[in-house]
């Protein structure tokens, strides 16, 4: 093991052994005895300072008092599973999902309340579109109404407003040039509807930086499919009908590593999405 990966897995036990003394409720002198480990060496683990992977019988005996998993001890996955014979789930496949803007969404947002959520929407972000465009955009679905995606657009709205939110938006170029021009689907769109779109995304934009932050790709160099990853919790990929859910540590950090490359061949940070969509704007007629 590398001396970068051996001092992640000595964080990551670190801090997950806390949230297991601070679960149940003992002193830590109280926990090294319940677990049968000498005092010395729990305080040697919760050093901030301590480079030293511990002892297999210190975490079997973790493990076994806490009923986590070895795997959640270490974070190679998100779930602490209880039982030590208890398979975490580390994939799983969520269905009926007739359009990317779901409920279920909400609560995978609440749920990764206070990390940050880095996000590739299939268009442009749905928490920044008008009225007019969730109308024609998703008239042609019949699980949920409009007026029901709305309602959804409004509480995740909502939920970005709060002090405690942290959201990182990579959308193509081309998606939102495609927008301003009435192209691939948006020709329904009156020149009207689209600048009232792209004026409320530039309002929204300057309200909530830097709480959420959008960026723009161009497809030339980087591509990606729609993603949401959920802080350290879940990754999720929509391929249209279904979300791919992933739950374990190295599928969500590399997740995460493709999200980064696209805000490095990002050709428009966020500082810059209100002057440019102005131009854009321009344009329409």
């Amino acid at each position: 093991m590398r001396s970068g990966e051996r001092h992640d897995t000595v964080r990551i036990f670190r801090e997950r052994l806390l949230e297991v003394i601070r679960r149940t409720g003992l002193s830590q002198t109280a926990f090294a005895e319940a677990v049968g480990i000498d005092r010395s060496t729990l305080s040697q683990l919760l050093s901030p300072t301590n480079e030293r992977l511990p002892r297999i019988d210190s975490i079997i005996g973790v493990a076994h008092y806490a009923q986590v998993s070895l795997d959640w001890l270490f974070g190679l996955t998100q779930q602490d599973s209880l039982g030590a014979d208890v398979v975490p789930e580390t994939f799983q496949v969520e269905r009926n999902a007739p359009s990317p803007l779901d409920e279920r969404l909400l609560r995978w947002h609440a749920e990764a309340a206070g990390y940050k959520i880095r996000h590739v929407p299939t268009s442009f972000p749905d928490v920044l579109k008008t009225e007019a465009v969730i109308n024609v955009e998703y008239s042609d679905y019949f699980a949920r109404s409009p007026k029901q995606r709305i309602e959804t657009t409004q509480a995740r709205l909502a939920y970005l407003r709060q002090p405690e939110t942290d959201m990182e938006v990579c959308t193509s170029l081309q998606a939102i040039e495609g927008f301003a021009r009435g192209e691939n689907g948006w020709s329904e769109l009156s020149p009207k509807d689209r600048r009232e779109q792209i004026d409320h995304i530039i309002d929204l934009c300057n309200e909530l930086y830097p709480s959420f932050r959008w960026f723009l790709f161009d497809v030339r160099q980087v591509f990606s499919v729609p993603i949401t990853i959920f802080g350290p919790q879940r990754a999720v990929i929509y391929i249209g009908q279904m979300y791919f859910v992933f739950h374990s540590t190295d599928h969500i950090r590399t997740l995460a590593q493709h999200f980064d490359s696209l805000i490095r061949a990002a050709v428009v940070q966020p500082t810059d999405i209100p002057r440019y969509l102005e131009r854009l704007r321009s344009h329409i007629r």
